[in-house]
């Protein structure tokens, strides 16, 4: 099992699948990582050696914010936008959407689950 950015990822899929399961890689980073180490399409982790996973290592490490950094640069934008008292600060204060979303009736992600109000029984 291969250990990148402190991420177990699986042995049995393909280097690109398999990249994804950091956070801050997607499809598209995980395919330029592989074009960048020269790793093919269809190679799967069980079939890398040491120095192409130290490669891929290196190359996330030196030009991709990935896992605890992406997190604690995520947290302190919305620390910083909460702090600030922006609108958009508010909202992530109050547990509200952020981006312009209706909340008379939706909203459940954000909002939680719905709280019954007593007398409200028609």
């Amino acid at each position: 099992m291969a250990r990148i950015a402190g991420v177990n990822i699986p042995t049995n899929k393909r280097v690109q699948i398999a990249l994804r399961y950091i956070h801050g890689i997607g499809p598209a980073k995980a395919r330029e990582i592989c074009e960048k180490v020269n790793i093919p399409e269809e190679k799967r982790v069980n079939e890398l050696s040491d120095a192409e996973v130290i490669h891929i290592r290196e190359a996330i490490d030196n030009d991709y914010l990935v896992e605890g950094e992406l997190r604690r640069d995520v947290a302190m934008n919305i620390k910083r936008l909460m702090d600030l008292g922006c609108y958009r600060g508010l909202r992530h204060r109050r547990g509200l959407p952020v981006r312009g979303q209706r909340t008379h009736t939706n909203a459940r992600t954000r909002k939680g689950p719905a709280k019954p109000i007593a007398g409200k029984k028609k």
